[in-house]
């Protein structure tokens, strides 16, 4: 790949908008898995804080990611998609072991 392709990725990564929606889904991510290892993967009767938190965290990210793409798409899109890539699958990743395991 091209270095100066690479150098216009890294530097849309590190706009907030762009950091903000992957660490939410990583800290989602780390609050289910800290969940399971603290309590297992049964399904409880209640929704307890984690479930609200991890909502939260999920549903936050939404509006940060449309306002990211409404910014930068328009100016770099190569790197904006490649973002926003990024972006779909940490939040993939934080919602797999919610389907998968049918919490």
């Amino acid at each position: 790949m091209d270095k100066g392709i690479l150098n216009f990725e890294l530097t849309t990564l590190k706009r907030p908008s762009a950091l903000i929606p992957l660490a939410m889904s990583i800290a989602a991510l780390g609050l289910v898995l800290g969940h399971i290892a603290l309590f297992g993967g049964a399904r409880q009767a209640d929704e307890g804080a984690a479930a609200h938190l991890w909502q939260l965290l999920m549903a936050g990210q939404v509006p940060i990611v449309v306002f990211f793409a409404i910014k930068w798409l328009p100016r770099m899109p190569g790197p904006a998609l490649v973002v926003l890539g990024l972006q779909a699958l940490a939040a993939c990743l934080a919602a797999a072991p919610v389907f998968i395991l049918d919490l």
